[in-house]
């Protein structure tokens, strides 16, 4: 991957992206987790080519959404902060989406479908073990009973990572190949 002028404008649509969705939905608990950054995660793992640079679009966004965030939050016009303890983590889990956008390389149409279920299921599991190890969220019991309200608390999370994956995810992949004017190396079966 070369820093090229349209790799530049890629980069900078998607964080705007990501920072409009985190202002416009996050504060919304109805909304809140719907964003594009898993999809991003996604399209960088199937088309970035040089592996080592596949991370780079998801965690640019990422960050500078949190960057963004933190900054509305400290002039008083956000009510959470973009920086937080356990935040490391979040980057971690959408670098294994990247992995899992590796597996989705040149595949049929429905494996992408597939991908946009899977990639943000992942997410959910790991995000909310994590939360209820690390006892985040409402504090739940170290059971299984626990365990289960932790994944019950943040199930409106997943349903709108889920919808916004499925939305996002063609929508990225249609910009990124029409704006570096490449093939779309999916199968059409």
């Amino acid at each position: 991957m070369q820093f090229s002028k349209k790799n530049m404008i890629y980069a900078g649509i998607v964080l705007l992206l990501t920072v409009f969705c985190k202002i416009i939905f996050a504060n919304n608990i109805q909304w809140s987790g719907f964003s594009p950054i898993m999809a991003v995660a996604l399209v960088s793992g199937m088309m970035v080519h040089q592996k080592h640079f596949t991370f780079i679009f998801p965690l640019f966004a990422l960050l500078g959404s949190d960057i963004m965030i933190q900054l509305l939050y400290v002039t008083g016009q956000f009510p959470f902060p973009g920086f937080y303890s356990y935040q490391l983590l979040n980057y971690l889990f959408l670098s294994v989406l990247v992995l899992a956008g590796w597996m989705l390389k040149g595949k049929k149409y429905a494996t992408l479908v597939l991908g946009a279920l899977v990639g943000p299921t992942i997410y959910f599991l790991l995000s909310n073990c994590t939360v209820w190890v690390t006892h985040g969220g409402y504090n739940r019991p170290m059971n299984a009973t626990g365990l289960w309200m932790c994944m019950a608390d943040g199930l409106p999370f997943y349903k709108n990572s889920l919808m916004a994956t499925l939305l996002f995810l063609p929508v990225l992949l249609m910009f990124y190949h029409g704006l570096l004017r490449k093939q779309l190396a999916i199968k059409m079966q």
